[in-house]
């Protein structure tokens, strides 16, 4: 049998024998969550393989480093907000995604392992992350840090790509995630169903212009709206071009995320130390 490479970061293929060896000096372990929901008709709606993917990455580049990190099972369901109309989306409340958090850090926390940092991919699990780590904080003392990727990416885009050219290709189901699933997952894109950029529409109520989700303008004040994505996106696409999308933005952005998720992740142990 063909010897593991390593390090081995992935929690789940690692054997319960070497899980209790490699356990014991508490290691950082990162919690991968994202959400299944529509991200555009030509990439999968799984995003919680991008948050996974990056996980990974960072976490082979921080063993590397020194500080040896590992992946946990990635959570695929987010917190549902704006794409309950997505067929075949799955989502849980944020109440229960609050409980289901709560007791996968209590459940690491349970056995010593406390250097946890969640890498989140999606916005409607923010609320529930913060809720958690507040209360862990409160109650224990201990920090439990959060990364948002696409929240860092949007702000690395402009740097990567050019301020113009960001303005252009930023948005969901365009950059920064469509230039990531084609370099990461190209074998799961679908570049022929990409669909040609459209402005976005008005909230369809109060037909005001639309800002972003949950959001309008009257008069450049922001109000806000209860519309469902489905309303105001074109074919889960929002502002973004995905048109303009490609491996080579998305290498960068993974290259850049990726670093950023190692570098903090030494910074975290260093002051946290096991």
């Amino acid at each position: 049998m063909a010897a593991k490479t390593e390090p081995l970061v992935h929690m789940g293929t690692i054997t319960g024998g070497e899980a209790r060896e490699l356990l014991k000096s508490n290691p950082v372990i990162l919690l991968p969550m994202g959400s299944h929901e529509d991200q555009g008709p030509h990439a999968p709606m799984g995003d919680y393989l991008l948050a996974e993917k990056i996980a990974e990455l960072a976490a082979l580049q921080a063993s590397k480093a020194g500080v040896r990190t590992l992946v946990a099972p990635v959570l695929p369901y987010g917190g549902a907000d704006w794409f309950g109309p997505m067929i075949g989306g799955i989502a849980i409340s944020q109440g229960t995604l609050t409980a289901v958090i709560a007791e996968m850090v209590d459940s690491l926390h349970r056995n010593g392992l406390t250097r946890l940092i969640v890498i989140n991919g999606h916005g409607g699990n923010v609320g529930p992350i913060a809720e958690v780590a507040r209360e862990i904080y409160q109650r224990e003392g201990i920090v439990l840090p959060s990364l948002y990727l696409w929240r860092i990416a949007y702000g690395l885009l402009p740097g990567l790509v050019g301020a113009e050219m960001s303005a252009k290709v930023s948005g969901h189901g365009a950059d920064p995630l469509t230039s990531l699933g084609m370099h990461l997952f190209p074998e799961l894109m679908r570049p022929d169903f990409i669909p040609a950029g459209k402005p976005l529409k008005r909230d369809p109520v109060l037909d005001l212009p639309f800002t972003g989700l949950g959001t309008a303008s009257f008069e450049g004040a922001e109000v806000g709206v209860p519309h469902e994505y489905d309303e105001v996106y074109h074919a889960g696409v929002g502002k973004g071009d995905p048109t303009l999308c490609s491996p080579e933005t998305g290498a960068k952005v993974a290259d850049k995320l990726s670093d950023i998720v190692a570098r903090f992740v030494a910074h975290f142990a260093a002051k946290i130390p096991a």
